[in-house]
């Protein structure tokens, strides 16, 4: 398994492809890639239309993925608000590729079984594959589609983002093979000898404590531990500092503790969702979530310092266990919200330095997204502000 990545900023699609091609052709010595893995800046979307022939005619084969981007992430550097073209290629022996593009309306309904997905997708059960996904999120019931791949594939991996870079006059652009499409899903899965690691920083540290929830009707939660929830921010609130007191006006969420078997909670125990809004006559708040009774939850903050932190510790966790010869990582893909890069951090390759310094020199892809696929606690969630990696390495040295 051989990997390479990179990235263009050329004003011309056909001169960004050349560029990109150029650099791949000669980082793979020559060798034609199984799988190219494009993304590509709204600057280029009047010739969208164009990306995956001009992909695999200089390439010279291969399968073309992707999708439009209002960002691009390519040799480990991070391209915002000019033109991009990311590129990252991957020689893949022994391994199988399943490519598909699902139509709005056309998964299976909910509950049905693993043979209505094999049936849709063609991809058998048994082969254990994993799965890249780039849905259009405004034509694509996406948490349906994670919901229905964590049941029929239980063991796989599923990391992906949802397109952006689209505008009024021009809808986001997905590539599959020699395609391009304006709705639905494109994906792929890889059957064989590959491995998939994934590492999701959130980006929150909790504040407060962790309550149980005591009054639920579907995403709006009317009581914290028999209390009121706004009484509960309101306590919380008077014990902040300045600093989180302002924070706590603009960036405050919730997290769900995902193990409910844990008596303790940490880094990586909560599934991280939006407040939607407060009633101040009811005391209620609505989650970006569908809520249980007795779940435990706990309030937490974002920031820059605090999304730095998180994503240092995921990473370096994740070094000390898989970064040694056996099991040395060949490639990754990054998805990262929109609302990450310079704008969180005040300059650009935050995330990408940060993998590179504890992860190595591992050609590193992906896209600024408007949603983020990543697993947490074996279950497969669309996530907000987060970066989610997908690091690969064979199956056969893990």
């Amino acid at each position: 398994m051989r990997w390479a990545s990179t990235v263009s900023v050329e004003d011309g699609l056909d001169d960004a492809v050349e560029d990109a091609a150029a650099t791949i052709r000669e980082d793979l010595d020559g060798e034609i890639p199984d799988l190219a893995v494009v993304f590509v800046s709204r600057h280029h979307e009047d010739v969208y239309d164009q990306v995956p022939q001009l992909v695999r005619k200089a390439l010279g084969g291969g399968l073309v993925i992707g999708c439009s981007a209002g960002g691009v992430i390519g040799g480990g550097t991070e391209i915002e608000g000019q033109a991009g073209l990311s590129m990252t290629a991957a020689s893949l022996p022994e391994v199988e590729l399943a490519p598909f593009h699902l139509q709005p309306g056309e998964l299976p309904a909910k509950g049905a079984g693993g043979k209505s997905w094999e049936s849709l997708l063609r991809v058998p059960v048994e082969k254990s594959a994993h799965f890249l996904l780039l849905p259009d999120p405004l034509t694509f019931e996406s948490e349906d589609l994670l919901t229905g791949l964590d049941a029929a594939y239980p063991y796989s991996k599923k990391i992906g983002g949802l397109a952006s870079g689209g505008s009024d006059d021009e809808p986001n652009a997905l590539f599959v093979g020699a395609s391009v499409y304006r709705a639905g899903a494109v994906g792929v899965a890889l059957c064989g000898n590959i491995e998939v690691d994934t590492v999701v920083a959130q980006g929150c540290r909790p504040i407060g404590d962790p309550v149980f929830v005591t009054g639920v009707q579907r995403n709006i939660v009317t009581g914290l531990d028999g209390r009121s929830p706004l009484d509960v921010l309101r306590e919380i609130h008077a014990g902040l500092s300045d600093d989180d007191q302002e924070l706590f006006r603009h960036s405050l969420f919730l997290g769900i503790v995902m193990d409910a078997k844990r008596q303790e909670y940490a880094q990586g125990d909560f599934l991280v969702r939006n407040l939607l809004g407060m009633d101040e006559d009811t005391g209620a708040i609505a989650v970006g979530a569908l809520m249980q009774e007795n779940a435990v939850v706990q309030f937490h903050l974002r920031d820059a310092k605090t999304s730095a932190d998180d994503l240092s510790a995921l990473l370096s966790r994740y070094a000390d266990t898989h970064v040694i010869d056996a099991t040395r990582p060949e490639g990754s893909l990054l998805f990262s919200c929109l609302g990450r890069g310079s704008g969180l951090y005040g300059r650009p390759d935050h995330d990408t330095d940060a993998f590179r310094r504890y992860v190595g020199e591992i050609p590193l892809g992906g896209f600024f997204c408007n949603g983020e696929i990543g697993d947490l606690h074996g279950r497969t969630f669309l996530h907000g502000y987060t970066s989610s990696f997908g690091v690969f390495r064979s199956r056969a040295s893990a």
